[in-house]
């Protein structure tokens, strides 16, 4: 264990966080997402509810401030609504390290699989929220 890093971030996760480079893309995929059909490189984060480990995250994480949407989530299907808490809960950890993030992209369903297939990676939680997944797109980070 470190100092002054949450114990939900685990070293896998983090040594993956530490190979990012400016505009790669982490996926925050929920429990329901195809993450090993999908990904090229799959994290397991079992148990944990996305707005969690988005507040563990943000920290050491810096948002790409060169692109209009940093966030990306999932546009729900025709018939389905979006449940506004979900989005909300996610920017509400964010704005504790991020206050002026920009407001979130939504992309339809297969255009988001896309996306996530060229993800640096998909983070695998316990989230059960539906079209719960969200996608952060690194930065650099400031000197």
């Amino acid at each position: 264990m470190l100092k002054g890093i949450s114990p939900l971030i685990s070293p896998e996760l983090l040594s993956v966080m530490s190979q990012m480079g400016h505009g790669d893309e982490l996926v925050l995929a929920d429990a329901h997402f195809p993450g090993e059909s999908t990904g090229k490189r799959v994290v397991r984060a079992d148990g944990l509810k996305i707005a969690d480990l988005l507040e563990a995250i943000m920290p050491l994480f810096e948002l790409d401030n060169y692109v209009p949407h940093p966030l990306i989530m999932m546009e729900p299907v025709a018939g389905d609504e979006p449940d506004k808490r979900v989005e909300d809960s996610y920017l509400e950890r964010i704005r504790k390290e991020v206050p002026a993030v920009p407001p979130v992209k939504r992309l339809d369903r297969f255009a988001f699989y896309e996306r996530a297939a060229r993800a640096f990676v998909v983070v695998m939680t316990g989230e059960t929220a539906k079209y719960g997944n969200i996608i952060l797109i690194k930065g650099v980070t400031p000197c």
